[in-house]
């Protein structure tokens, strides 16, 4: 049954939003080790204050590579100069990183590794649910108050970067509100954007700086009336980043997903290597969504995984296309096990989550992205569409 008509707000952060800084540094550090082990262990957080990075967690190599912490620190300085902070109060330069990463727990490892414990083949990192999504609102099958919230951000920061605007700073929010006719977008009831700027410029430079962006993102004839068009609602936003406010790994959580349209099970996906299951699981979860609406079985579909740590099977499988679907869901939940190993192995195998492909997930959201010939963002092919299509028709 279709939704009534109502309204749905996602929102996004930018590239130099302090939470995403972290999420940005803890990946570098996971696209390090993978590069120089594909089997390697990686659990790093990160926090960011005010000329300060702090990182900690547990990492292990398989195959003998040695990584410093000089060589994580230094990969969380180039995150931060990409970034673009060179400000009085966080710079790449002058940051201090206090590292405390070490090597992980042999308690973690047991049962875990393939070969060992009670299971012959490599259990999850731990116990957990995940959720996938996708959905006809968009080409990218995501929901299009996200879409469009990431995308107003990742252009404003290609303006910041390319020195068009050298007015905007790296720090920045943006919220998009749309009204829904049942399940399809049919308009922008209002767009909030954040952004931090150089001391000298004005409320309406900085507005007239941002409507254009958002113009050329909303379909035609969507830009909200003047009145529900916030830019910096609050005034100047001068001090931003890491200096205005501290930041963590995984408390954009939301953001990273789905912008609110679907469930999350908790667990975050940046600074985790693929054999923990909070980020790969998440992905396959999502590729599968998205070739099942991809192959025409549903305009909707959630599909929920469970596992337990040490155990490489998921526990159980759940697939809702909220009464969109074109055929039994118990068919497509039976096809999805035939067609795909859902074993953090078989994931990894499927997906090609070993190399180092990380870091562009970071920032902008994990889904709703381009497939790279590098192997980013795999997860977001649909090449089991034609698969699941005959299997389940």
């Amino acid at each position: 049954m279709s939704l009534k008509s109502h309204e749905f707000t996602s929102e996004s952060v930018a590239e130099g939003h302090p939470d995403k800084v972290s999420d940005q540094i803890s990946d570098a550090v996971v696209d390090l080790f993978l590069s120089r082990d594909p089997t390697a262990k990686v659990a790093v957080e990160t926090l960011c204050t005010t000329n300060l990075v702090v990182l900690a967690g547990e990492v292990r190599t398989n195959n003998g590579a040695v990584i410093t912490r000089e060589e994580m620190n230094e990969a969380a300085r180039r995150v931060v100069k990409k970034i673009g902070y060179e400000q009085e109060g966080f710079h790449w330069q002058n940051m201090t990183v206090q590292n405390h990463v070490h090597g992980q727990s042999a308690e973690i490892a047991q049962g875990v590794e393939a070969g060992q414990g009670l299971f012959k083949e490599e259990g999850a990192g731990d116990q957990g649910i995940m959720f996938g999504y996708a959905t006809t609102e968009t080409p990218e099958l995501m929901p299009a108050t996200l879409v469009y919230s990431h995308q107003i951000l990742e252009r404003l920061a290609q303006l910041r970067h390319s020195g068009q605007h050298k007015q905007l700073e790296p720090d920045a929010k943006s919220q998009v509100t749309l009204r829904y006719e049942g399940s399809r977008p049919v308009g922008v009831n209002a767009v909030v954007v954040s952004h931090q700027h150089k001391k000298d410029v004005s409320q309406e430079e900085l507005r007239e700086i941002i409507r254009p962006v958002v113009q050329s993102v909303l379909p035609d004839g969507w830009f909200p009336p003047e009145d529900k068009f916030y830019v910096n609602p609050t005034g100047s936003f001068y001090i931003g980043g890491p200096d205005g406010d501290s930041g963590l790994t995984g408390r954009k959580i939301i953001v990273d997903t789905y912008g609110g349209a679907a469930p999350h099970g908790g667990g975050a996906f940046s600074g985790k290597d693929p054999s923990k299951v909070d980020r790969s699981a998440a992905y396959a979860t999502r590729y599968l969504a998205k070739n099942i609406v991809a192959a025409g079985l549903a305009e909707r579909c959630t599909i929920q995984v469970s596992y337990a740590i040490g155990v490489a099977q998921p526990l159980s499988i759940y697939v809702d296309t909220h009464g969109t679907g074109k055929a039994d869901e118990d068919r497509i939940s039976g096809a999805l096990r035939k067609l795909f190993d859902l074993s953090p192995a078989g994931i990894r195998r499927h997906l090609s989550l070993a190399a180092p492909i990380y870091s562009p997930t970071a920032a902008y959201g994990h889904f709703g992205r381009a497939p790279g010939t590098d192997g980013t963002f795999s997860w977001e092919k649909t090449d089991l569409a034609a698969e699941l299509r005959a299997l389940v028709n």
